[in-house]
């Protein structure tokens, strides 16, 4: 859960940054203006794992990156032959918002509700903000209510904390966005997005800003501008690598069911102990993975300290981060000091 809440709260930072400087000239945080920075970044991040990364290679195209159209493709016969497969319409939506073809993705999350019968509450949030990405409307109507239903469901999810707030300032009921936004803080979010929130709470409800706010003195123009120019994965500031991690199209034809990732750097010279291990699981495919010194297995043995590292992604079938025959893998040599944002396709199987 700590993970997803980190996740989804770094994620929500560059909203904040994007729509402060428009909030300060119109008085108004306008959720459309929110949804657009959040998928300008998720498209810049796509079009990185295009032409982003000339080294990595993968073995479903040695010249270039894997033809998403022709993964797409492959995923949706596949969905056609398997029309209850949840995880692969999960993976199929998220790669319609990366691509900002937003009334597939509407589509594609209108099928996964009701596969999970209404009951998941992120589902809930994603399909409102395919709607707002595809509509160009403020949060209302049917997309305020599936926020929340989501909250309903439930209560400390990050993404619908934060936008029901959103769309209860934009209705002018400050009171009710203040208390979304201070759960959210509740939730132990990371020090540099706990001061905005703060910041935005203490305007709203009359107070002075926190001192020693570290958002104070940040240009929230230039922060949005670096953000929305960006054509490299959004990465953690301590992270060693960032690795924007997607299946091949032949892994998505074999898999079935959900499974453990792991991400492992290691000494090609001395394979184990691995030097940093992260964990995702399959239906959060494709996903942005960064590894630092904080991911490192052995006391003394930072990430940080290697020139040069092989970067693994494997899909274990077993559970077990050892590997088994049948699991899916992609493999790429990092060196941080020429290129720390990959691209990692999984794209081997073992035999």
């Amino acid at each position: 859960m700590t993970f997803w809440i980190i996740l989804v709260v770094l994620c929500l930072v560059a909203v904040l940054f994007g729509a402060w400087p428009l909030y300060k000239t119109s008085h108004r945080l306008s959720p459309l203006l929110a949804s657009v920075i959040v998928f300008t970044v998720a498209f810049s991040s796509g079009l990185y794992s295009y032409v982003g990364n000339p080294d990595a290679k993968s073995g479903a195209q040695q010249d270039g990156l894997p033809d998403m159209e022709a993964v797409l493709a492959s995923l949706s016969q596949r969905l056609d032959e398997n029309p209850d497969d949840i995880n692969g319409w999960k993976m199929l939506a998220r790669s319609y918002m990366t691509l900002q073809r937003y009334n597939d993705a509407v589509t594609a999350y209108e099928r996964i509700m009701e596969l999970e019968e209404g009951r998941n509450a992120q589902t809930l949030v994603d399909l409102s903000l395919a709607i707002l990405s595809r509509d160009s409307t403020p949060i209302e109507g049917r997309t305020a209510a599936l926020i929340e239903s989501a909250l309903a469901l439930e209560p400390n999810n990050p993404a619908a904390l934060f936008y029901s707030g959103v769309a209860a300032a934009n209705r002018n009921d400050i009171e009710l966005a203040a208390s979304r936004w201070e759960i959210l803080l509740g939730l132990s979010p990371p020090p540099e997005i706990r001061g905005i929130l703060e910041q935005r709470i203490a305007e709203w409800r009359g107070e002075a800003p926190p001192t020693g706010d570290p958002a104070a003195g940040t240009p929230a123009a230039a922060v949005a501008a670096e953000a929305a120019s960006s054509d490299a994965p959004a990465a953690d500031p301590d992270a060693v690598v960032t690795a924007r991690v997607a299946l091949s199209e032949d892994a998505i034809s074999s898999i079935t069911a959900d499974a453990n990732v792991f991400i492992i750097a290691r000494d090609p010279a001395q394979p184990s102990p691995p030097i940093a291990v992260s964990r995702i699981r399959l239906s959060e495919l494709p996903s942005v993975v960064s590894l630092g010194d904080a991911q490192s297995m052995v006391a003394g043995r930072s990430l940080s300290g290697f020139e040069e590292f092989e970067l693994l992604a494997r899909v274990s079938l077993s559970g077990s981060p050892s590997a088994t025959s049948g699991d899916w893998f992609g493999t790429l040599l990092v060196r941080p000091a020429e290129n720390n944002s990959v691209f990692l396709a999984i794209d081997s199987q073992v035999p």
